[in-house]
């Protein structure tokens, strides 16, 4: 075959083939002239959706979302030159949460590699250490061997972003010139059948499948079981620490049966379960030993020394809630984590078990040397804690001021079970560990907590519409501004993007950073525009809200459009007066109060 732009529609059709079989059913994509022999090919594949973003920032976080929620393996495409180099952020934020991203970048062939050939930079290894896996097969050649490998090479990428430890892989993708085929062949039926059909491969390679919309987590975990004569611990040995023990789980994801198991452990135990809000735990099914209020416990200091534990037993990433963190500082822990990650900042993990958690607490629940509890008052202690500061908080907020503490218990109970939340970084999310509490109907909580920062949210947001999930997005004004090209997406959401607008990041109002010099111009950063007529040259329905009454209105009001941006202006320093009076509530609790 001499019709080189057809060998590079082959070679194309090939790898997708292999992608599919792996799982792969989305592909986000971004224009470009190198990347024409995968374009063309993807429009060739009926088990693919295909979703063309502009901007590669935004299409990368869109995808990002997608996966999350999807929980299988989406493909990010984009032309040679600094076009990847916009894939960057949520790359690095698709390493450090975990999620299956599958980088496809086109090249120039390796000839035109450092001569001065025009769009073209050193594309090998681009995204260094946060990536799983780097591939270039080099330019495609008509053999048959070539297709044959590049088959095998999509299948291999697909498995091995969703392994034990799941994250993005990058494959380079070189074409040689002409990128357009002959019309004979862009006529033809060029295509590259799978050997097996994709569920056959899905469930030959112990591919996850995607969330269901109900439930408790992911279907089922792709980890073996954790056989007990494999795990290096002696479980007496936390008795030398003492016998008062918690569990802590930080954000991750959990099956419905791990997080049965999970409970079930508990009660076994008769330890408190601290749920950070994205660890999947808060919302939904669960027993009483669920505990939210701990950042509100803390700031107490008697309360924080009565209930110090001696060990911890802990799940997921580090969790949100710093003052959680500093507290168990010191404290001897076991962490339990499936991948290479050691979420352990504070240095105090005795030991890693790198297994399921779910699976882990199966076999933990069957053990019989755990410590003993010093007593059966400490479980019950935590539970009545929990139960009083409910109390105390929905108190405190009926005689304050209109704030976020306010909106979030609002939008908790009106959002649908089931449906889910995207809640962005900075002071939102942290608002939302302290005044959410817990809700019987499962809500789905997401926030892109790996690398932490406030890109990429409004694409995010979309990403997770895009699965078919539908997901409301709680958003700090920074965070729109940091991410216009989200407007674009969000078009299409069935569900509301809240923002709050307290006037620019007022997360450094509760920093140090607050009573240096040029704190409004150089921190805050707040921007003076008007976001109803952003809305309206966006195609965006706007709301602008003050109050309780307003809000709970354009909730009602946006949940039958799509498109819908409902501004909610918060006042900055009235609001900072309602967080700071919750300390002092608290810190005059009587030490006896639980």
């Amino acid at each position: 075959m001499s019709d080189q732009g057809c060998i590079n529609l082959r070679a194309a059709c090939a790898l997708f083939s292999g992608l599919i079989q792996g799982g792969m059913r989305e592909l986000v994509l971004s224009p470009g002239a190198r990347s024409t022999p995968l374009v063309l090919a993807a429009q060739r594949q009926s088990g693919l959706r295909l979703f063309p973003i502009l901007d590669e920032r935004s299409a990368a976080f869109f995808a990002l979302g997608l996966a999350r929620a999807a929980h299988r393996p989406v493909g990010v495409l984009c032309t040679s030159g600094s076009a990847l180099g916009h894939w960057y952020p949520a790359v690095i934020e698709a390493d450090c949460a975990g999620i299956p991203l599958i980088l496809l970048s086109a090249d120039r062939p390796p000839e035109l590699r450092g001569w001065g050939a025009n769009q073209t930079i050193d594309q090998t290894r681009f995204f260094g250490v946060h990536t799983r896996a780097f591939y270039d097969p080099g330019p495609p050649d008509d053999s048959a061997a070539m297709l044959k490998y590049l088959q095998a090479l999509g299948r291999r990428v697909a498995a091995e972003c969703q392994g034990v430890d799941p994250g993005p892989v990058h494959l380079n993708l070189p074409f040689r010139e002409p990128l357009v085929p002959g019309v004979d062949c862009r006529s033809s039926s060029v295509q590259f059948q799978p050997l097996l059909p994709a569920e056959a491969w899905r469930s030959a390679e112990g591919i996850q499948a995607p969330r269901p919309q109900t439930g408790h987590g992911p279907s089922h975990s792709p980890l073996l079981s954790v056989p007990s004569e494999a795990l290096p611990i002696d479980l007496r040995v936390l008795g030398r620490f003492g016998r008062r023990g918690l569990i802590c789980c930080g954000p991750g994801d959990w099956t419905d049966r791990g997080a049965a198991q999970l409970w079930r452990l508990a009660e076994r135990l008769s330890l408190p379960v601290l749920c950070d809000p994205l660890s999947g735990l808060r919302f939904g099914p669960g027993a009483s030993l669920r505990i939210a209020r701990y950042d509100t416990l803390l700031r107490c200091p008697d309360l924080a020394a009565r209930f110090k534990p001696d060990w911890v037993l802990r799940f997921g990433r580090a969790p949100l809630s710093k003052r959680l963190t500093d507290w168990l500082g010191g404290v001897p822990s076991i962490l339990v984590e499936p991948g290479r990650r050691f979420s352990d900042p504070s240095h105090d993990a005795q030991i890693k078990i790198q297994a399921d958690p779910g699976q882990f607490c199966a076999w933990a629940a069957e053990q019989t040397d755990w410590p003993r509890q010093a007593d059966g008052n400490w479980l019950q202690a935590w539970i009545q804690a929990e139960q009083r500061l409910e109390s105390l908080l929905t108190d405190y907020l009926a005689q304050t001021p209109w704030c976020e503490g306010h909106l979030l218990q609002t939008l908790l109970a009106n959002l649908s079970p089931g449906e889910g939340l995207l809640c962005a970084n900075s002071l939102p999310i942290r608002q939302l560990d302290i005044w959410s509490g817990t809700r019987n109907s499962p809500l789905w909580v997401f926030g892109n907590r790996g690398a932490s920062g406030i890109d990429g949210q409004g694409s995010t947001l979309a990403g997770l519409n895009a699965s078919g999930l539908p997901t409301t997005g709680l958003l700090g004004d920074l965070s729109l501004w940091h991410d216009l090209s989200g407007l674009l997406q969000l078009r299409h959401c069935p569900r509301p993007c809240i923002v709050i607008n307290n006037g620019g990041g007022r997360i450094f109002d509760e920093l140090p950073q607050r009573d240096l010099p040029g704190i409004e111009t150089l921190w805050r950063c707040p921007i003076p525009l008007d976001l109803g007529r952003l809305a309206s040259a966006f195609g965006l329905h706007h709301w602008l809200v003050e109050d309780g009454d307003g809000f709970v209105q354009a909730l009602a009001e946006a949940q039958g459009a799509s498109g819908a941006l409902i501004e909610v202006r918060v006042d900055a320093a009235l609001s900072r007066q309602v967080h700071l009076g919750l300390d002092q509530v608290v810190r005059q609790w009587p030490s006896d109060a639980c």
